[in-house]
């Protein structure tokens, strides 16, 4: 069974015991297979695709040994442009043919990654759960009945299912992790600036990047180093320091601070907390100094996301589509939105200097640490509990999450195990802007230590895998 991880695939092109027309044919043959998934919203064409890996094929061995992303296939969110196909946003009546290509995936394609196509979503990129889309809700592979997890939940499933090797999302308050965690794979969230973010249906410009999702914590970091480019049309890019953090190294001691007992939430799921319990105990196995901080400070930005005047960023993005054509969006969509108008300057200017202090305070935090660790999500939840109470539950996900991106953090979400029924959970370690090299180190070596199978290949594998010491 030909398995999409990136360093296999990076060998099997090596020693010549795949081409990339194998692995082409092997994952169209797959999609047709699971024809009905709702992963995707477009596809590429399989001659387009074929014809795309012929040619790679033809180049000269070191013409593909220059191309690091060599015959990789990898799916596209979307709300991220690509030239000469549709954008929807997860909103059929507001499609538009995109122009150009985010350059973060021109830079994969120059790469040599070969495009399958583009994946389902939140609508318009606002939610956690997967649910709220008119393309139907992407099958979660532990479980059809649970979530997905959003907003970027047809890239997660894409790379979980194996149907492609990595993938792009986005993340603006969680949506390159909830998902990474909900489907046992890698979610990189990158320092904001690093990948464009021209090119794409904005939802919070000024909080969102373009994220990663992979089946390890090297191949979403290897994808990142490749696409990394300041885009001279970006006003929020950045380039990385000289003096960004080291890369993480086996046997290197860390500090790694978790929120107080009081303050850790898991929705009454026992399990999910004896779970998190056994990431903290490997974490100290591996050398790590655990300390308790207090998580008032990361809450009280969390709510700045949806209850606070930051919401008016997607009312400047979509508003004008949402007021003509209010019922093309989905109606939880529609409600979040248009809740912006509520607002006025003096709330924003409120609100940003109350952001001011916590970003003080919190950094007061990070200067003790090396990095914090959070469970990705609390709980995970059946379709049918968010559709009843989707605006409770999309923020009971939001609690670990929200803060990152607000408090220009980095963060990487990696699989820490499965539940007593099987069900994928995960961890994110979070550390200051730069520090994605350490962070994916660190993620790194804590998958490995945990041993937990990659993407939904822990369903044929995980048998004699404990879910928890608790449970032993």
């Amino acid at each position: 069974m030909l398995e999409l991880d990136v360093h296999r695939l990076r060998c099997a092109y090596g020693d010549g015991s795949l081409t990339a027309s194998d692995v082409i044919a092997a994952v169209y043959d797959r999609l047709e297979a699971r024809d009905g998934d709702a992963v995707w919203i477009s596809v590429v064409p399989r001659h387009e695709a074929l014809a795309r890996a012929r040619e790679l094929d033809a180049r000269s061995r070191r013409d593909r040994d220059a191309l690091p992303l060599f015959g990789l296939p990898f799916s596209v969110k979307d709300c991220i442009d690509v030239a000469g196909m549709q954008t929807t946003a997860g909103c059929p009546d507001f499609a538009y043919t995109a122009g150009t290509t985010n350059l973060a995936v021109a830079r994969a394609l120059d790469a040599g990654a070969i495009l399958v196509g583009k994946t389902n979503l939140d609508q318009f990129a606002t939610g956690l759960a997967g649910v709220r889309t008119p393309y139907g809700v992407a099958r979660n592979p532990f479980d059809a009945d649970l979530i997905p997890g959003g907003s970027s939940s047809g890239a997660a499933v894409s790379v979980a299912s194996g149907q492609v090797a990595f993938a792009f999302g986005t993340d603006t308050g969680g949506s390159g992790r909830v998902p990474a965690g909900f489907n046992n794979i890698v979610g990189l969230k990158p320092t904001l600036g690093l990948l464009s973010r021209t090119g794409m249906t904005g939802a919070c410009r000024s909080l969102e990047t373009v994220s990663i999702f992979a089946r390890t914590a090297a191949s979403a970091l290897m994808v990142l180093d490749v696409c990394t480019a300041r885009d001279p049309d970006d006003a929020y890019g950045r380039s990385p320091p000289e003096s960004a953090t080291p890369e993480f190294r086996h046997g290197m001691p860390f500090t790694f601070a978790v929120p107080s007992q009081s303050q850790l939430q898991f929705f009454a799921n026992g399990d999910a907390e004896a779970l998190f319990d056994d990431a903290r105990r490997t974490l100290k196995h591996m050398g790590g100094m655990e300390v308790s901080v207090d998580y008032a400070p990361f809450l009280a930005v969390n709510d700045l996301l949806f209850n606070g005047p930051w919401v008016a960023e997607r009312l400047v993005s979509i508003g004008s589509f949402i007021r003509e054509r209010p019922h093309s969006v989905h109606p939880v969509t529609r409600e979040v939105i248009l809740g912006a108008e509520k607002y006025t300057a003096a709330d924003f200017a409120r609100a940003m200097y109350r952001l001011k202090e916590f970003q003080v305070r919190i950094a007061e935090v990070f200067d003790a640490i090396d990095v914090m660790v959070v469970p990705t999500a609390g709980t995970v939840y059946r379709i049918s509990e968010v559709e009843t109470d989707p605006i409770t539950l999309n923020a009971n996900l939001g609690y670990y999450t929200n803060f990152v991106n607000f408090l220009d953090l980095a963060a990487v979400a990696v699989p820490n195990g499965f539940l007593p029924g099987g069900l994928p959970m995960g961890i994110t370690i979070i550390g200051p802007a730069f520090s994605d090299a350490y962070l994916a180190g660190l993620a790194g070596a804590f998958h490995d230590r945990r041993g937990v199978p990659r993407g939904a290949a822990a369903l044929a594998g995980s048998a004699g895998f404990e879910p928890s010491t608790s449970r032993r």
